[in-house]
């Protein structure tokens, strides 16, 4: 604040000190005028260079850059024209009021400087990445980056009419506490927001588990949003879920695509104990055999898990290159294995009872 002060008064020391013989008034005129040429000779030199450094790069793509270039300047040399001019007229009981309002007015201008940067880097960073969490912390970033430049000119500005600004800060901070209490689920989620995009447990268009869907429904969907406060998830029912951050910062996430979408199925098939376990098991690896998406390498392996009650209990283990036509799979596979089954002999047990009846 003080730097450019100095600065400021160097300037218009450097402007004061000419000929003495010239009028207060006719000193204004000249500063009028002086003003105008310069605006008008920095207008040109904008136009040169827009037309010249147009063809390459930034300037290509976004001509707003220009336009808060001129904005610029011409805050600016209204800035060091007006204090001239007060203090030639003596006005100085004017200059910080008119200080205050020029750096509210330069703060218009730095925000659209700060959006074209945010914009440039977006594009130059975010948009040549996979995930899409950069994204979104660009759009965060655009959202906030206005707030900030504005709130930080107006605290300069009160500084600069000599209004102690530290009760404000500190009231404000009392207000932040209280607030804090009032909408302390509000803030947990916005941390937990924060927390996610850093962390990246999933991201957009990831495939995970979700264990808030509705009871009959699908139970896992891709992700296809993430806010400050809340998570959205498309189940494969085509129903949207919006979880809470801080509810999914307290579960385990089951993410099936955050590697890749390679993922190994298991299908569970009984069998009865008087079945030919051989052919039982040569029939299902044939079924695995059959489908086209279900990948050869690694191969698909048939194991005894257990032996059940009423049945010996196999699995087919089999990998798709796919993670979400693993439900199709599962239902592909066992609704061949039953024909095959059914062709072959073998037995699908269901649960049975001896029932023994003894007369006395």
């Amino acid at each position: 604040m003080e730097t450019w002060q100095k600065l400021l008064n160097t300037i218009i020391e450097t402007l004061t000190n000419g000929d003495s013989r010239f009028s207060a008034g006719e000193q204004a005129l000249f500063a009028v005028v002086g003003t105008a040429l310069i605006w008008f000779a920095i207008k040109i030199l904008l136009a040169i260079i827009e037309k010249r450094a147009g063809q390459y790069g930034l300037f290509k793509d976004d001509r707003q850059i220009f336009q808060a270039m001129r904005k610029a300047s011409q805050r600016l040399t209204l800035l060091v024209a007006g204090t001239y001019l007060i203090r030639i007229l003596n006005l100085t009981f004017f200059e910080n009021i008119f200080h205050a309002l020029m750096i509210l007015l330069l703060a218009g201008p730095l925000v659209s400087f700060s959006v074209l940067l945010l914009r440039y880097l977006e594009k130059g960073v975010a948009d040549r990445t996979v995930n899409k969490i950069d994204d979104i912390l660009f759009d965060l970033l655009n959202k906030f980056a206005g707030a900030i430049i504005y709130i930080t000119a107006s605290i300069l500005a009160l500084d600069t009419l000599g209004i102690n600004v530290m009760p404000f800060v500190a009231g404000a901070g009392v207000m932040g506490v209280a607030l804090g209490f009032a909408a302390k689920d509000t803030l947990s989620n916005l941390i937990a927001g924060v927390l996610l995009i850093i962390d990246r447990p999933f991201e957009v268009g990831d495939r995970i588990e979700v264990w808030r869907a509705p009871a009959g429904s699908a139970t896992w969907g891709d992700v296809i949003g993430i806010g400050l406060r809340a998570t959205k998830i498309r189940t494969t029912d085509n129903i949207v879920i919006i979880i809470p951050n801080n509810e999914i910062m307290t579960r385990d996430i089951v993410n099936y695509t955050i590697i890749n979408t390679k993922i190994r199925v298991r299908v569970n098939v009984g069998i009865a104990y008087d079945a030919d376990l051989a052919l039982a098991k040569q029939t299902v690896l044939g079924v695995a055999g059959e489908i086209d998406w279900i990948a050869r390498e690694p191969a698909p392996k048939v194991v005894v898990r257990s032996f059940g009650e009423s049945s010996v209990e196999l699995q087919l283990r089999v990998w798709i290159p796919d993670a979400r036509r693993r439900m199709d799979t599962i239902s592909e596979v066992t609704d061949r294995i039953k024909e095959r089954f059914d062709e072959q002999g073998i037995e699908i047990p269901y649960p049975k009872r001896d029932i023994t009846i003894k007369q006395k």
